[in-house]
């Protein structure tokens, strides 16, 4: 998909529902909202103020009934992005609030090394209600600023060499997913169905 399709397509602006943009690509795929990366196996399990014990039966449901609602936020999107591919959607960054960024949260690695704050899963999920809101609040007032990216040399092939690999922050990580969930929702729309590669429950070795 080329920069210019992309920047037809959408835009993450915190404004009213405004223009229409023609488009002359067709969409041949269903919608999708299948979750890009490597959640939780057992759920999420995070801990509010410290109060909650992880993997409690009130947690989870309470962690069910919140992925549905975010699930059903995103078909929304994806079926908005399905009947109108003319359509410039601007007015997606609504979409992320407290909850969703929760969701998010729930859908990021937590056994990824940490980054240049030394902040790790566990540190951060200790208080993750104060810390989504602050990352909200920064996000919604256009404040945040990503983190350096932690630069790791790891071992390639025999080991004689390394490559490099960048490390994000932990809140990076959950803040990026967040954007992602909404994007992937409107992007995957455009992809067709003979289309695998980095694209959610699929993949080019298909």
């Amino acid at each position: 998909m080329s920069p210019e399709r992309k920047k037809k397509r959408t835009g993450i602006k915190d404004e009213e529902d405004e223009g229409l943009e023609k488009d002359n690509s067709e969409s041949e795929c269903l919608s999708s909202t299948d979750e890009v990366g490597e959640p939780e196996p057992n759920g999420s399990q995070w801990r509010e103020g410290g109060h909650q014990e992880m993997g409690s039966e009130k947690g989870k449901m309470k962690d069910t009934s919140r992925s549905q609602d975010i699930s059903t936020r995103l078909l929304g999107i994806a079926e908005l992005a399905r009947k109108a591919p003319e359509m410039v959607l601007t007015t997606l960054a609504h979409h992320i609030d407290e909850e969703f960024l929760k969701e998010a949260y729930r859908r990021t690695r937590k056994d990824g090394a940490a980054g240049v704050d030394g902040q790790d899963a566990a540190t951060y999920a200790s208080n993750l209600d104060t810390n989504l809101k602050r990352l909200l609040n920064q996000f919604k007032t256009g404040s945040y600023k990503a983190p350096p990216v932690k630069r790791v040399e790891i071992p390639k092939g025999d080991g004689k060499k390394t490559r490099p690999i960048g490390i994000p922050t932990f809140e990076d990580k959950v803040l990026q997913r967040a954007v992602t969930m909404v994007m992937e929702a409107v992007y995957e729309q455009d992809f067709l169905n003979c289309s695998y590669g980095f694209r959610p429950g699929r993949s080019a070795h298909q």
